[in-house]
């Protein structure tokens, strides 16, 4: 048998490994994303509820909405927009999804083998492992902000129709197009700042609190390797990664969902910096940590 029909007669996956590798994470992507999709929907709701901003530069409307927890703004959203809307802007994150998830794979793989390397046991050290996530991670958030301003866009477009607003986009391909006939290919990438730190923050404390704390509770509690203690570990590197990613993802949400002007630019805010001073200064510190409970939950 040749070369070529021994390769030909290989599974596919062994014959593409990185392709099928994508292929693999993306489809699982795209399921969990759609399972948790209320989260996300509830989460971005809240970071925007109570924006000091708005009501400084007179955008509010007469019928300002009180704060409301994670339940009471899901309930919300079904009584007053329908069981739908709870998955309003699910295409964008499942398109954000594929493009992370590949380009975070494929970074990820290049800087471990190229650019970090193995050590000569061909072990693969911590540190590195924790750098190349983080590094891998705001590569592939870059790559996919555009697809992450038009979901945010989108998630808000039932609350602009609840305030008598009129709707931006009607649909996704429509809100690619807008969005880049008014900002440009530049406005495609609006947030992408705080949009990659979270990306590289989450990955950092997922990565460092599930290894410590799985290794923690196999070396000083009476539990065994299994899905109890993958359960724990899950849910604290969840925690940490919330707490540090938290922040950076309420400014993400405000700065891609402010209003702009014709040339695409913000009304609201300058920039991130500009976003996260006014945020603390008008509503207090905590009120970087709006959406933090579902935020937590998705993770």
């Amino acid at each position: 048998m040749s070369p070529a029909e021994e390769e030909k007669s290989l599974p596919l996956p062994e014959r593409w490994p990185r392709a099928s590798k994508f292929a693999l994470s993306a489809c699982a992507a795209a399921v969990a994303e759609l399972v948790t999709f209320p989260l996300d929907l509830t989460k971005t709701r809240l970071q925007v509820q109570g924006e000091a901003a708005v009501h400084r530069n007179g955008a509010a409307t007469s019928q300002a909405v009180p704060y409301r927890g994670m339940v009471r703004t899901a309930a919300g959203i079904v009584q007053e927009e329908g069981l739908r809307k709870l998955w309003q802007g699910a295409t964008p994150a499942v398109y954000r999804h594929i493009v992370y998830s590949g380009v975070r794979m494929v970074a990820y793989e290049h800087l471990r083998d190229s650019v970090l390397g193995r050590d000569e046991d061909e072990s693969f050290p911590f540190w590195k492992a924790v750098v190349g996530g983080m590094s891998a991670g705001a590569i592939g958030q870059f790559f996919a902000s555009p697809t992450d301003l038009v979901k945010v866009q989108m998630q808000m477009e039932g609350k602009r129709k609840l305030e008598g607003k009129p709707l931006r986009f009607r649909g996704v391909h429509h809100a690619f197009m807008k969005i880049l006939s008014e900002g440009g290919i530049r406005g495609l990438w609006a947030g992408w700042v705080p949009n990659v730190q979270r990306a590289a923050l989450v990955n950092m404390g997922d990565l460092t609190t599930y290894d410590s704390v799985k290794h923690f509770l196999l070396l000083n509690t009476p539990l065994e390797d299994n899905s109890v203690t993958h359960s724990i570990a899950s849910c604290c590197s969840g925690l940490v990664a919330a707490v540090l990613g938290t922040p950076a993802d309420v400014v993400k949400t405000r700065v891609m969902n402010q209003p702009r002007d014709k040339q695409g630019r913000g009304l609201l805010y300058k920039s991130s910096m500009d976003c996260l001073i006014q945020t603390v200064q008008g509503e207090g510190f905590m009120s970087l940590y709006k959406g933090f409970l579902p935020t937590w939950m998705r993770m």
